[in-house]
């Protein structure tokens, strides 16, 4: 890649977004759910006509996506989600999140607002630009990444028409890494996911009068225990996998045994064949279990927040990580494998096209020495990247991996 190009339209980024970490801080103090990003969606609006892009606005309910046609050439796809989780803020800054949505409280505890920020940063700097690169640039703002169907919602609501198809899909994360650095991982890189809901079924009685009952905490205790071997002694050595029981739900006083109980469990795996083997698993486990407790009803088992493997293709991410190497330099590495999940690739999927997603770091270089216990990871109520050079760094990246094909 010939970085003089990228150099040229990153040389006034300090001036041209002097606008970038007031925005992410109002971003930061004003999150919103899941399907409900209505504010973020119309700044984003906003801000993207104000560079010239043709916007499309609520593609799957709050999703934006912008298009800045350049002439003849490629056409680069770049993402950012936009929800925020349910969590209180504990990080004490004076942006912190005071939101609440029915009563609960809200906070950008995932990095999405520093995604948003990078990317209207990027599209701003390749609009001023344009003399530079030429194809086509679409970026692309989804919503409800945290519950997995956000990026279906906006191919089911006509994505692919709406804009051309992409030749490469890129998008970003931002990780309890170094602020200032970028990470990039050929092939799985991030876990897919499956949530499961189990309901096992027993006989209520009095905690008197077990004999009377079949008791459905004991028969999921037993479910719980004997899932623990399902990676330990089902799956090969070499293949990361990881069961997580979360919750279980049972009963409502000491001496009453319950007529029902509710596990609920997270599975993370890389490939397909191994997702299909642990679940088969579970459902032969559960089913033996409850045969075990003579079990009056067979057990329910529903699977939501599906999200697919990030299988980052090879050579697009190759791409990238040169072009990452010539404008960072050593502060440009290896990402390796993480049990996170994403639902970005769902929208390369949907246009058969490759993709490539990458970290880039948020946490303070000394406070990260530290070691792993002084780092808020994503999701953490104190979960706040740096300001500084997270912005510059995340919206570099996104214009060095766009110009590595336009």
């Amino acid at each position: 890649m010939d970085t003089s190009r990228a150099s040229a339209v990153l040389a006034d980024l300090d001036t041209a977004l002097s606008w970038q970490e007031d925005f992410y801080r109002d971003l930061h103090a004003h999150p919103e759910l899941s399907h409900q990003e209505t504010r973020t969606a119309s700044l984003v609006a906003e801000r993207l006509r104000e560079s010239d892009y043709q916007v499309h606005e609520k593609v799957g309910g709050t999703g934006v996506v912008g298009v800045l046609a350049n002439g003849d050439g490629p056409t680069v796809l770049l993402r950012a989600d936009m929800d925020a989780l349910p969590v209180q803020e504990a990080t004490g800054l004076p942006y912190a999140s005071t939101a609440t949505a029915d009563g609960e409280p809200v906070m950008h505890a995932c990095g999405h607002d520093v995604h948003v920020a990078c990317l209207l940063g990027a599209a701003q700097l390749m609009a001023s630009a344009t003399g530079r690169w030429n194809g086509t640039l679409v970026v692309l703002f989804q919503p409800a990444e945290e519950v997995a169907d956000g990026a279906r919602g906006m191919v089911d609501d006509g994505l692919r028409a709406l804009i051309p198809r992409p030749d490469v899909a890129l998008a970003q994360h931002v990780l309890p890494m170094p602020a200032g650095t970028v990470a990039t991982n050929a092939g799985p890189t991030l876990a897919a996911a499956d949530s499961m809901r189990i309901t096992v079924h027993g006989r209520g009685a009095h905690g008197s009068m077990p004999q009377s009952a079949i008791d459905p905490v004991v028969l999921a205790s037993m479910i719980v225990v004997r899932l623990q071997t399902v990676v330990a002694r089902e799956i090969a050595p070499g293949e990361p996998t990881v069961l997580t029981v979360g919750s279980i739900r049972a009963g409502t006083k000491s001496n009453i045994i319950p007529d029902r109980a509710e596990i609920l469990l997270n599975i993370r795996t890389y490939s397909e064949r191994t997702r299909a083997d642990v679940l088969d698993a579970i459902e032969r486990i559960v089913t033996a279990e409850c045969q075990a407790s003579k079990s009056p009803r067979e057990p329910e088992f529903e699977l939501f927040e599906r999200f697919p493997v990030t299988d980052n293709d090879a050579s697009s991410t190759g791409r990238v990580a040169e072009a990452f190497a010539g404008h960072f330099g050593d502060r440009a590495g290896p990402l390796g494998q993480w049990a996170a999940s994403e639902d970005f690739s769902d929208l390369a999927t949907a246009f058969d096209i490759p993709y490539a997603y990458w970290g880039i770091g948020g946490i303070d270089p000394d406070l990260f020495e530290r070691g792993s216990q002084d780092v808020p990871a994503n999701h953490s109520p104190t979960f706040a990247p740096v300001i500084q050079p997270t912005l510059t760094t995340g919206t570099q990246a996104l214009v060095v991996a766009a110009l590595a094909w336009l």
